[in-house]
């Protein structure tokens, strides 16, 4: 990659890893707590409009559109708030979230029928192992239901990860945009189940700036900018030469809660986020000697198919995970040799205008620039 695209990946990494503190101080305002479900609800309508307006829909049924938002989206992120409104520490979720990769994989292995290789089946056990080792550190000084909730976050963001996969959708961005409009109306319904009304009435009343400021900069630089350089990065090189930047949202994570928050995490949680940290390499990077994957020129922001060497997303990765657990080298699969596949580079003036929509801000048009 150029200096100034490693740049670009280097900033959506910081985006990414800062979202979560983001996130821990919209749910924690001073003088009260939000609705961990309102908020997710919040912040998707922010994503949603008006960019759903611009973008087309993406080429797959409404019920892969609609099963995507749910476990991408709402499971995900409503799992993510909730066990972050009951204490799962900021930091500690960046890491633990990782864990969507591994758990992508075994999916993948048993519904998708992908088997996975030797590599990645050592990254799995690693992983286990490091999330056990933080398990058993988390429960020393604290309950460990809001680290199972996470948890269930990053499986329901596995799942969503197999039904993208088995679609093959071939607009990344508008499958986040389209997805995402699943979210607001059932989370804010299940707000009102479960915090009441009088207290999401008060919340929407009483909200603190420092929520709102959380929710603009999730939705607008953590999902549409981040999302957008991202899908323009993976359109211009090998996902291999991406995936390596993401493995920073952890750390970025970690020492901005630890800056902003004054969060430090134990020696154990510490120990198991590097060996789990370890088993996420080992599954979605490939060795020196492993085959090299080439930009298909179809569409910015895909992947290679590894049966037919066709285009195919890796959508969500700008929400602070690993989204290359969809690309062939994390699932076990083959990929396209470099002489196989003629890069095309993409000028602005061949994108959608409505791709800019992703970029949340006029800013977006100088990014996809700087991309291209």
């Amino acid at each position: 990659m150029s200096p100034r695209h490693s740049a670009l990946a280097l900033l959506v990494a910081l985006l990414w890893g800062v979202n979560f503190v983001a996130i821990d101080l919209g749910l924690h305002p001073p003088g009260g707590t939000m609705p961990p479900l309102l908020f997710v609800a919040m912040r998707f309508a922010l994503v949603v409009f008006p960019c759903i307006f611009f973008i087309r829909k993406p080429d797959v049924s409404w019920r892969v559109i609609i099963v995507v938002g749910l476990l991408m989206s709402a499971g995900q992120f409503g799992l993510l708030y909730l066990g972050m409104a009951l204490g799962m520490p900021a930091g500690l979720a960046s890491l633990v979230i990782q864990a969507q990769v591994l758990m992508t994989v075994l999916l993948a292995a048993g519904i998708l029928s992908e088997r996975p290789t030797r590599r990645q089946l050592a990254g799995v056990i690693l992983g286990i192992v490091g999330l056990a080792v933080v398990a058993v550190g988390r429960s020393l000084v604290a309950p460990l239901l809001p680290l199972l909730i996470v948890l269930a976050a990053a499986l329901s963001w596995a799942g969503g990860n197999v039904v993208v996969r088995r679609a093959k959708a071939a607009s990344g961005l508008g499958l986040v945009v389209w997805s995402g409009a699943v979210v607001p109306l059932p989370l804010a319904g299940l707000s009102l189940l479960m915090d009441g009304p009088a207290a999401v009435s008060d919340a929407l009343l009483h909200v603190q700036p420092v929520t709102l400021i959380s929710a603009l900069y999730t939705a607008v630089f953590g999902s549409l900018i981040g999302y957008g350089i991202w899908n323009r990065l993976l359109g211009l090189y090998p996902s291999s030469a991406v995936v390596p930047f993401t493995l920073l949202v952890p750390v970025v994570g970690m020492t901005a809660a630890w800056l902003v928050l004054s969060e430090r995490p134990s020696a154990a949680e510490i120990a198991g986020g590097l060996l789990l940290l370890a088993g996420v390499a080992t599954a979605v990077l490939r060795g020196r000697n492993g085959p090299a994957q080439r930009r298909v020129a179809d569409r910015p922001g895909a992947a290679a198919d590894p049966g037919r060497g066709v285009a195919v997303p890796a959508p969500f990765a700008a929400e602070g995970a690993l989204a290359p657990a969809l690309a062939p080298e994390a699932l076990g699969a083959d990929v396209v040799e470099p002489d196989d596949v003629e890069r095309e580079d993409v000028e602005p003036e061949d994108l959608d205008p409505a791709d800019f929509c992703a970029d949340g801000l006029a800013a977006g048009r100088a990014v996809g620039r700087a991309v291209d």
